[in-house]
């Protein structure tokens, strides 16, 4: 207890509290945000429904493949299975980046978040760090343990290039289209919106592509849009390529870790400059 006086002379007493004061660190609002994720039904959901979609999928496909093999499959090359997988799982990996930083918006939370944290930039790192490895965790979990079903039901020894890009290089993939679908959720602030937004991305160079195939003109378009787009760049971690002239191998990784890093500069940018 501390006592001071006032002019009067009246004695003031001021309360020192017994335990340790300290200024808020990251490692505090990783925490929080932990607790908030893993609170929320939406994460069950959304990630159950990756984790079954990518293995279910991956699965089936074998099997089909297995049981209408005529011999001309190539066994080694098993592992490119697992992209149907992949892009299925895809859209729960960027509904759950959106639904992480849009249902605080919805419900309001996010005043009581930001008076608990002023630092808004802190915040929005902390949900990018959990959601990234949560991700991440998941997705490294499945691809490896699909990638040893696959291998059980067709055989084959994928070589060890493969076996990389087909886990670690999807599961990377993966959790960073996941961060640039939570980038675009803080700056659009409204999830159907921005959910709606990540289809696009995903899905509209494809629908393009089927409008182009009639105009000649129109091919090298067409190409471009099929080698850069979502699905394509996934595509090539598991073949390596897909066309010439277009990524390869570990070059999609790059591309969406540019544009996960453009959508989150934005995210914090508009962050700092509007209101809650």
């Amino acid at each position: 207890m501390t006592t001071s006086r006032q002019p009067s002379g009246a004695p003031v007493t001021g309360y020192v509290s017994p335990i340790p004061v300290r200024p808020a660190r990251l490692s505090d609002a990783i925490a929080s945000e932990w607790t908030k994720i893993r609170s929320l039904r939406s994460t069950m959901w959304t990630l159950g429904g990756m984790v079954g979609l990518f293995f279910g999928a991956g699965t089936l496909v074998a099997l089909i493949v297995k049981s209408s093999d005529d011999g001309t499959f190539v066994r080694d090359e098993v592992l490119t299975l697992g992209f149907f997988g992949a892009v299925l799982s895809g859209i729960c990996v960027i509904t759950l980046g959106v639904l992480t930083i849009t249902s605080e918006y919805s419900t309001g939370m996010i005043r009581m978040t930001m008076t608990a944290c002023p630092s808004r930039a802190r915040i929005l790192t902390a949900k990018a760090i959990v959601y990234f490895v949560l991700v991440f965790v998941a997705t490294s979990v499945t691809t490896l343990l699909l990638g040893v079903v696959q291998v059980g039901i067709l055989g084959g020894e994928p070589d060890g290039g493969r076996w990389l890009r087909a886990t670690l290089g999807v599961s990377l993939y993966l959790a960073f289209l996941g961060l640039l679908a939570l980038g675009v959720g803080s700056m659009v602030r409204h999830s159907a919106g921005a959910i709606t937004i990540m289809f696009g991305v995903v899905l509209l160079p494809l629908v393009m592509t089927v409008l182009m195939v009639t105009f000649d003109a129109l091919r090298g378009l067409s190409e471009w849009l099929i080698q850069y787009s979502i699905p394509g760049q996934l595509g090539v971690l598991y073949e390596g390529s897909l066309m010439d002239g277009g990524p390869m191998a570990w070059e999609p990784l790059a591309i969406i870790i540019g544009l996960a890093a453009v959508s989150l500069a934005g995210a914090y940018a508009m962050l700092e400059s509007r209101d809650v």
